[in-house]
């Protein structure tokens, strides 16, 4: 295979400091690297821009850009907020319920936790309107054995009907609890 993992995400942000004081103080999440540049190295556009890079564990990382000269930030209005959004993987379920006291004592509202059968997680969104969800692993080895076994009937038959295939619906139908 050639990629090897994911280098780095980036994404937006309206204020460089305040995200590194928000996801260092929120998640733990640490500064490792900034970079600014007055041109773009790859279009040569002049357009002075902050690249910060934060530390999302096990060699994970976490970029924004602060882009001081363009518009302000907005987002496609054709995608439901819901979607767009970064799952960050957490190691318990006492983790989960932790964050979110913390994040709610903090004044973010916090949705969840939402129980997907396989993980359960929490939603909110960071100063810069991003969604995060943070989630815990909760599937049974033969619970992702079932779903590897449909993975492809459900994507050719959504292809054909656009419709949600019925093959793994005791994931939200109460059929099967991790």
């Amino acid at each position: 295979m050639l990629v090897q993992k994911i280098h780095h995400v980036a994404y937006r942000c309206k204020d460089a400091k305040t995200t590194v004081d928000w996801y260092e103080k929120h998640l733990d999440m640490k500064l490792v690297l900034a970079i600014a540049e007055n041109e773009v190295p790859s279009t040569k556009a002049p357009d002075p821009y902050m690249h910060i890079f934060l530390d999302a564990g096990d060699g994970n990382i976490l970029a924004f850009f602060e882009l001081p000269s363009q518009p302000a930030m907005g987002r496609d209005e054709n995608t439901p907020a819901w979607v767009q959004h970064l799952a960050l993987k957490v190691g318990s379920y006492q983790d989960l319920i932790d964050a979110k006291a913390r994040l709610e004592a903090a004044g973010i509202a916090v949705v969840g936790p939402t129980d997907h059968t396989i993980f359960k997680s929490i939603y909110f969104f960071d100063p810069n309107g991003h969604r995060l969800e943070l989630a815990w692993d909760c599937g049974t080895p033969q619970m992702m054995q079932m779903l590897d076994q449909v993975k492809w009937d459900m994507v050719n038959e959504w292809d054909r009907t656009k419709q949600a295939p019925k093959h793994a619906a005791w994931m939200h139908d109460g059929s099967m609890s991790a």
